[in-house]
Protein backbone atom coordinates (compact mmCIF):
# COMPACT_ATOMS: atom_id res chain seq x y z
CA UNK A 1 0.00 0.00 0.00
CA UNK A 2 1.34 3.46 -0.96
CA UNK A 3 2.14 5.53 2.12
CA UNK A 4 0.46 8.93 2.24
CA UNK A 5 3.03 11.54 1.29
CA UNK A 6 3.51 14.52 3.55
CA UNK A 7 2.96 17.95 1.92
CA UNK A 8 6.66 18.67 2.50
CA UNK A 9 7.53 15.69 0.30
CA UNK A 10 5.57 17.21 -2.61
CA UNK A 11 6.06 20.95 -2.43
CA UNK A 12 8.73 23.55 -1.79
CA UNK A 13 7.24 26.47 0.14
CA UNK A 14 8.38 29.92 -0.94
CA UNK A 15 7.52 33.29 0.59
CA UNK A 16 7.80 36.99 -0.13
CA UNK A 17 5.82 38.92 -2.73
CA UNK A 18 8.44 39.16 -5.49
CA UNK A 19 9.45 35.43 -5.39
CA UNK A 20 5.78 34.36 -5.28
CA UNK A 21 4.81 36.59 -8.21
CA UNK A 22 7.81 35.35 -10.24
CA UNK A 23 6.86 31.72 -9.50
CA UNK A 24 3.26 32.33 -10.62
CA UNK A 25 4.45 33.76 -13.95
CA UNK A 26 7.17 31.12 -14.52
CA UNK A 27 5.89 28.62 -17.14
CA UNK A 28 8.31 25.94 -15.87
CA UNK A 29 6.81 25.99 -12.37
CA UNK A 30 3.48 24.71 -11.11
CA UNK A 31 2.14 26.54 -8.05
CA UNK A 32 -0.20 24.29 -6.04
CA UNK A 33 -1.67 27.00 -3.80
CA UNK A 34 -1.19 30.40 -2.18
CA UNK A 35 -1.79 31.30 1.45
CA UNK A 36 -2.34 35.00 2.08
CA UNK A 37 -2.45 36.77 5.45
CA UNK A 38 -5.85 38.28 6.16
CA UNK A 39 -4.25 41.65 6.98
CA UNK A 40 -2.14 41.79 3.77
CA UNK A 41 -2.86 44.69 1.37
CA UNK A 42 -1.24 46.75 -1.38
CA UNK A 43 -0.65 46.87 -5.12
CA UNK A 44 1.88 44.00 -5.16
CA UNK A 45 -0.66 41.75 -3.42
CA UNK A 46 -3.32 42.71 -5.98
CA UNK A 47 -0.90 41.65 -8.75
CA UNK A 48 -0.33 38.31 -7.01
CA UNK A 49 -4.06 37.67 -6.65
CA UNK A 50 -4.66 38.61 -10.32
CA UNK A 51 -1.93 36.17 -11.41
CA UNK A 52 -3.37 33.44 -9.16
CA UNK A 53 -6.78 33.98 -10.74
CA UNK A 54 -5.30 33.95 -14.26
CA UNK A 55 -3.51 30.61 -13.67
CA UNK A 56 -6.31 29.02 -11.57
CA UNK A 57 -4.16 28.76 -8.44
CA UNK A 58 -6.24 28.26 -5.27
CA UNK A 59 -5.87 31.02 -2.65
CA UNK A 60 -6.41 30.46 1.07
CA UNK A 61 -6.71 33.22 3.66
CA UNK A 62 -5.07 32.73 7.06
CA UNK A 63 -3.93 34.76 10.05
CA UNK A 64 -0.63 36.64 9.74
CA UNK A 65 0.75 34.37 12.49
CA UNK A 66 -0.09 31.23 10.53
CA UNK A 67 1.53 32.63 7.36
CA UNK A 68 4.72 33.37 9.33
CA UNK A 69 4.66 29.80 10.68
CA UNK A 70 4.17 28.34 7.17
CA UNK A 71 7.06 30.44 5.86
CA UNK A 72 9.29 29.31 8.72
CA UNK A 73 10.64 32.85 8.73
CA UNK A 74 9.24 35.67 10.84
CA UNK A 75 10.78 38.57 8.96
CA UNK A 76 10.40 38.20 5.22
CA UNK A 77 7.13 36.50 4.36
CA UNK A 78 5.35 39.81 3.50
CA UNK A 79 2.01 38.15 4.14
CA UNK A 80 2.12 35.55 1.37
CA UNK A 81 3.45 32.01 0.90
CA UNK A 82 3.14 29.61 -2.04
CA UNK A 83 3.53 25.85 -2.36
CA UNK A 84 5.41 25.03 -5.57
CA UNK A 85 5.36 21.51 -7.00
CA UNK A 86 8.71 19.72 -6.73
CA UNK A 87 8.10 16.70 -9.02
CA UNK A 88 11.37 14.88 -8.20
CA UNK A 89 11.23 15.33 -4.42
CA UNK A 90 10.57 12.12 -2.51
CA UNK A 91 10.93 10.51 0.95
CA UNK A 92 13.98 8.26 1.36
CA UNK A 93 12.08 4.96 1.74
CA UNK A 94 10.07 5.64 -1.40
CA UNK A 95 13.22 6.65 -3.31
CA UNK A 96 15.10 3.45 -2.37
CA UNK A 97 12.10 1.28 -3.23
CA UNK A 98 11.71 2.96 -6.65
CA UNK A 99 15.43 2.57 -7.48
CA UNK A 100 15.41 -1.15 -6.66
CA UNK A 101 18.70 -2.86 -7.60
CA UNK A 102 19.62 -0.36 -10.33
CA UNK A 103 22.99 1.43 -10.10
CA UNK A 104 22.32 4.52 -7.98
CA UNK A 105 24.48 7.42 -6.80
CA UNK A 106 23.32 9.81 -4.11
CA UNK A 107 24.79 12.54 -1.94
CA UNK A 108 23.99 12.75 1.76
CA UNK A 109 24.46 16.13 3.42
CA UNK A 110 25.78 15.54 6.94
CA UNK A 111 25.47 18.90 8.71
CA UNK A 112 25.99 21.16 5.69
CA UNK A 113 24.46 24.34 7.13
CA UNK A 114 25.21 27.07 4.58
CA UNK A 115 22.19 27.61 2.28
CA UNK A 116 24.52 28.75 -0.52
CA UNK A 117 26.40 25.45 -0.39
CA UNK A 118 23.16 23.42 -0.29
CA UNK A 119 21.82 25.29 -3.34
CA UNK A 120 25.04 24.83 -5.31
CA UNK A 121 25.16 21.11 -4.46
CA UNK A 122 21.56 20.69 -5.68
CA UNK A 123 22.41 22.48 -8.93
CA UNK A 124 25.62 20.50 -9.53
CA UNK A 125 24.15 17.09 -8.66
CA UNK A 126 21.13 17.70 -10.91
CA UNK A 127 23.36 18.89 -13.77
CA UNK A 128 25.71 15.92 -13.41
CA UNK A 129 22.85 13.41 -13.47
CA UNK A 130 23.16 12.23 -9.86
CA UNK A 131 20.13 10.20 -8.78
CA UNK A 132 19.46 12.02 -5.52
CA UNK A 133 20.58 14.49 -2.86
CA UNK A 134 19.49 13.46 0.64
CA UNK A 135 18.63 16.46 2.81
CA UNK A 136 18.13 15.49 6.47
CA UNK A 137 15.58 17.75 8.18
CA UNK A 138 17.87 17.90 11.21
CA UNK A 139 20.94 20.01 10.48
CA UNK A 140 20.21 21.04 6.87
CA UNK A 141 18.65 24.39 5.91
CA UNK A 142 15.04 24.35 4.77
CA UNK A 143 14.85 24.68 0.95
CA UNK A 144 13.93 28.36 1.07
CA UNK A 145 14.81 31.49 -0.92
CA UNK A 146 18.58 31.39 -0.19
CA UNK A 147 18.92 27.74 -1.24
CA UNK A 148 16.73 28.31 -4.32
CA UNK A 149 18.74 31.40 -5.33
CA UNK A 150 22.08 29.57 -4.95
CA UNK A 151 20.71 26.70 -7.06
CA UNK A 152 19.73 29.22 -9.78
CA UNK A 153 16.16 27.92 -9.54
CA UNK A 154 17.18 24.28 -10.14
CA UNK A 155 16.01 23.32 -6.62
CA UNK A 156 12.42 22.91 -7.90
CA UNK A 157 13.58 20.23 -10.40
CA UNK A 158 16.29 18.67 -8.22
CA UNK A 159 16.07 15.01 -7.07
CA UNK A 160 15.71 15.98 -3.40
CA UNK A 161 15.35 13.03 -1.03
CA UNK A 162 13.91 13.80 2.41
CA UNK A 163 14.83 12.05 5.65
CA UNK A 164 14.86 12.90 9.36
CA UNK A 165 18.58 12.66 10.21
CA UNK A 166 21.83 11.76 8.46
CA UNK A 167 22.23 8.75 10.77
CA UNK A 168 18.77 7.41 9.88
CA UNK A 169 19.63 7.71 6.19
CA UNK A 170 22.98 5.89 6.54
CA UNK A 171 21.43 3.03 8.53
CA UNK A 172 18.59 2.62 6.03
CA UNK A 173 20.82 2.79 2.93
CA UNK A 174 23.39 0.38 4.35
CA UNK A 175 20.63 -2.14 5.07
CA UNK A 176 19.37 -1.65 1.49
CA UNK A 177 22.80 -2.62 0.13
CA UNK A 178 24.38 0.79 -0.50
CA UNK A 179 28.09 1.41 0.14
CA UNK A 180 28.63 4.48 2.32
CA UNK A 181 31.60 6.62 1.22
CA UNK A 182 32.84 9.60 3.18
CA UNK A 183 34.78 12.47 1.63
CA UNK A 184 37.79 13.04 3.86
CA UNK A 185 41.13 14.77 3.35
CA UNK A 186 42.62 12.28 5.83
CA UNK A 187 41.81 9.25 3.67
CA UNK A 188 44.65 7.58 1.74
CA UNK A 189 42.39 6.39 -1.09
CA UNK A 190 41.98 8.69 -4.09
CA UNK A 191 38.48 9.22 -5.51
CA UNK A 192 40.02 8.98 -8.99
CA UNK A 193 41.59 5.55 -8.45
CA UNK A 194 39.05 3.77 -6.24
CA UNK A 195 36.73 1.05 -7.54
CA UNK A 196 33.35 2.54 -6.79
CA UNK A 197 30.28 0.52 -5.80
CA UNK A 198 27.36 0.61 -8.26
CA UNK A 199 24.96 1.65 -5.49
CA UNK A 200 26.66 4.29 -3.40
CA UNK A 201 25.98 7.16 -1.04
CA UNK A 202 28.63 9.89 -0.87
CA UNK A 203 28.51 11.67 2.47
CA UNK A 204 29.46 15.36 2.46
CA UNK A 205 30.42 16.52 5.95
CA UNK A 206 29.43 19.91 7.33
CA UNK A 207 31.48 23.10 7.14
CA UNK A 208 32.26 23.01 10.87
CA UNK A 209 32.18 19.44 12.20
CA UNK A 210 32.95 17.37 9.10
CA UNK A 211 31.61 13.80 8.97
CA UNK A 212 29.52 12.69 11.95
CA UNK A 213 28.17 9.37 10.62
CA UNK A 214 30.07 6.07 10.35
CA UNK A 215 31.13 5.34 6.78
CA UNK A 216 32.19 2.08 5.11
CA UNK A 217 35.21 3.70 3.48
CA UNK A 218 36.56 7.18 2.90
CA UNK A 219 37.87 8.83 -0.26
CA UNK A 220 40.04 11.87 -0.74
CA UNK A 221 40.31 14.38 -3.58
CA UNK A 222 44.10 14.73 -4.03
CA UNK A 223 45.20 18.35 -3.55
CA UNK A 224 48.51 20.05 -4.25
CA UNK A 225 50.55 22.97 -2.86
CA UNK A 226 49.51 22.38 0.77
CA UNK A 227 45.85 23.15 0.06
CA UNK A 228 44.08 21.35 2.91
CA UNK A 229 40.51 21.12 1.69
CA UNK A 230 37.91 22.31 -0.82
CA UNK A 231 34.63 24.08 -0.19
CA UNK A 232 31.97 21.36 0.24
CA UNK A 233 30.00 22.44 -2.86
CA UNK A 234 33.17 22.35 -5.00
CA UNK A 235 34.05 18.91 -3.61
CA UNK A 236 30.53 17.74 -4.49
CA UNK A 237 31.03 18.93 -8.08
CA UNK A 238 34.30 16.99 -8.41
CA UNK A 239 32.66 13.82 -7.02
CA UNK A 240 29.47 14.16 -9.09
CA UNK A 241 31.22 14.47 -12.43
CA UNK A 242 33.88 11.85 -11.66
CA UNK A 243 31.23 9.30 -10.64
CA UNK A 244 28.78 9.97 -13.48
CA UNK A 245 31.52 10.08 -16.13
CA UNK A 246 32.72 6.59 -15.23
Amino acid sequence: MESKRSPRDKWITIYGRKPVLEALHDPKLSVAKLVVADNATGQSLREILQAASKYDVPVERATATRVKWLAGNGKHDQGVVADVDAPRMTPLEEFVRARGKRPTNVFLLDGVTNPGNVGMILRTATGAGFDGVILPRAGTPHVGPLVIKASAGVAFQAPIVNTSTAQTAVDFLRTAGYHVYGLSARSQESLFKADLAPRAVYVLGGETHGLTVRTDSDLQIPLHANVESLNVAIAAAVVAFEVTNR
